[in-house]
């Protein structure tokens, strides 16, 4: 089954189930409160570590250095924002998860951690040439 597919079906689903069963305990304005709270919660969040990205970002470019790293954390607290905005506790929730430094940073290393390993390989090899041999 296709991964978009998945995605687009399960998790509109997953936040209905988690919308229905949290008003269930703690009521429906409450849940809807709850929700419009961490949408304005975390764009606020979200504006403070994309500004600090941009601050270490520069300062890397005065350096002479490459931000990667200030781009990566630019791109995942713009999609945290939007996670944040989507209503819904599951998106609440990841969205939260890329805001905070120290969660993003294992983020990162999970995901590249075959792309170092891939750098380190290297092959050793002799050149032969034939005309040596006869």
């Amino acid at each position: 089954m296709n991964s978009f597919l998945l995605l687009f079906i399960g998790l509109p689903t997953l936040e209905i189930f988690l919308m229905i069963k949290i008003g269930g305990k703690i009521g429906a304005i409450s849940t809807v409160a709850l929700i419009f709270l961490t949408a304005i919660i975390g764009i606020y969040f979200a504006r403070i570590q994309g500004l600090r990205a941009l601050k270490s970002g520069m300062s890397n470019i005065y350096k002479n250095k490459l931000p990667i790293e200030e781009m990566l954390s630019g791109a995942s607290i713009a999609i945290a924002a939007l996670l944040l905005i989507t209503p819904g506790f599951f998106t609440d929730f990841i969205g939260f998860l890329l805001l905070i430094p120290f969660t993003r940073k294992i983020i990162f290393s999970i995901a590249f951690k075959n792309k170092k390993n891939d750098e380190n390989k290297t092959i050793d090899g002799e050149i032969v040439d034939k005309k040596d041999e006869l």
